[in-house]
């Protein structure tokens, strides 16, 4: 049965109702569409929470868990982070003023980005944000010139190839991001940060990439790290009271992946650092993380209505749905791949092998290449693809002029809309006719 094969994806909440239909938190999926429509983004408040209480309880200060914004943001949840008194990690200005409009305290932001403008530094420095990620000489020199009162980190990247995807990896020596340790450049860059007025040098922070399953990469950027925090005490004096590892940790998308849990990557993680500084009788830094898809990405579903069924002889069989590329890029950006069930008939039998294909003109626009789901599988049922939590609305598009879905929270048998479903005429909005 898919409900049973998969229940290690869905969100903790997950059931089956007596009608066979899908539950979470507490709310019929059926009845969700029947109220909301599809393609329809459901995210499981109880598994947001649960999942930042994991990362919380090893780092043991919730402000030390800054959520990545970027992973999926919207004012409520601002909130919701906010009420778990975590950090927030932002990287753009409108991710700042989305944080700003929530009411987030502006102490507890992190403000990330490897081409922050003037601009978006001024905006910084007007939300009183409490820490800056320095990634680069010009930005060193734009603070500088905003005149800022704020703590400062700078990214440095180790050198670690995570065993992730290329377009993911962040803490190769070849990346846009940070600066190398080899040949001086990130010693520079800690003495140019420590001289920037009004403003106070804190640590060092590290990301390798996203979707990682081991532990292997951050135990080698630890010691990189340890190692370099030696020498910027002994060539510069400057004491690293903090270290910040980002994020990445990954998530099971499919049947056959085996994380680690999270709260076992955040011990680790938190262990090793302690560890490493120890061992070069540095003093004790606090260790801050970055979760972002581990937080948002379980909690997620997204829920689409079959509109038409397709059988190629001798190839494959298609269900095409009335969303895609749009509201799901990620297969058709990284290759990545998701697992499905019905969402109306839990119980039936994954007997069949079907292509889930999205709506838009793009022979790329397929969600699952060979889903295991019902063989019966016919239109209006209701495909529901499993964590999609992250990056899912975060890179949605209006592609073929699509309108992005609405995002429901749920939680308790209640369900919220915290972002409304876009319409046609919001993308007219923007468009400006000739007059001549």
């Amino acid at each position: 049965m898919s409900f049973g094969r998969l229940r290690s994806i869905l969100p903790t909440t997950a059931a089956k109702s007596s009608a066979g239909h899908l539950v979470v938190g507490g709310c019929d999926v059926v009845e969700l569409v029947e109220q909301f429509g599809t393609p329809l983004m459901v995210m499981d408040r109880t598994t947001i929470e649960s999942n930042a209480a994991k990362v919380i309880s090893e780092v043991e200060d919730a402000a030390r868990v800054f959520y990545a914004a970027k992973s999926f943001l919207c004012v409520a949840m601002c909130q919701l982070i906010d009420g778990l008194g975590m950090g927030l990690d932002v990287c753009t200005g409108g991710e700042l003023e989305t944080a700003l409009r929530a009411g987030f305290p502006g102490d507890r932001i992190l403000f990330h980005g490897n081409n922050k403008s003037a601009d978006e530094l001024e905006a910084a420095r007007a939300a009183g944000v409490g820490r800056i990620v320095v990634d680069s000489f010009d930005e060193i020199q734009r603070l500088t010139d905003a005149e800022m009162s704020t703590k400062l980190l700078v990214r440095i990247t180790p050198g670690v190839e995570a065993q992730t995807h290329q377009y993911v990896r962040t803490g190769q020596e070849d990346s846009k991001f940070g600066f190398p340790l080899g040949d001086g450049v990130a010693l520079d860059a800690v003495r140019r940060a420590m001289e920037v007025p009004g403003c106070a040098f804190v640590g060092l922070h590290a990301h390798i990439g996203s979707q990682i399953f081991d532990l292997g990469g951050f135990d080698l950027a630890i010691k990189r790290i340890s190692d370099f925090a030696a020498l910027a005490l002994d060539k510069l004096g400057a004491e690293i009271v903090e270290v910040n590892m980002g994020g990445g940790f990954g998530i099971q998308y499919v049947e056959w992946e085996d994380p680690l849990a999270l709260n076992e990557v955040a011990r680790g993680i938190v262990q090793d650092v302690r560890k490493q500084f120890k061992k070069r009788a540095l003093g004790e830094p606090g260790v801050f993380l970055e979760p972002g898809r581990s937080i948002a990405g379980p909690a997620g579903l997204t829920v689409y209505t079959v509109g038409t069924v397709k059988e190629r002889s001798g190839e494959r069989k298609y269900a095409s749905v009335d969303g895609g590329m749009s509201d799901n890029v990620r297969p058709a950006l990284y290759g990545s791949s998701h697992e499905a069930l019905l969402a109306n008939r839990v119980d039936a039998k994954d007997d069949g092998v079907i292509s889930i294909a999205g709506k838009h003109c793009e022979s790329g626009d397929v969600i699952i290449h060979d889903a295991k789901l019902p063989a019966n599988l016919s239109v209006g049922d209701l495909v529901c693809v499993t964590a999609t939590g992250a990056y899912n609305y975060s890179m949605a598009s209006n592609y073929n002029r699509t309108p992005r879905p609405p995002v429901i929270l749920v939680a308790d048998g209640n369900a919220t809309e915290i972002v409304r479903r876009e319409t046609i005429e919001d993308i007219l909005r923007l468009d400006v006719p000739l007059t001549g």
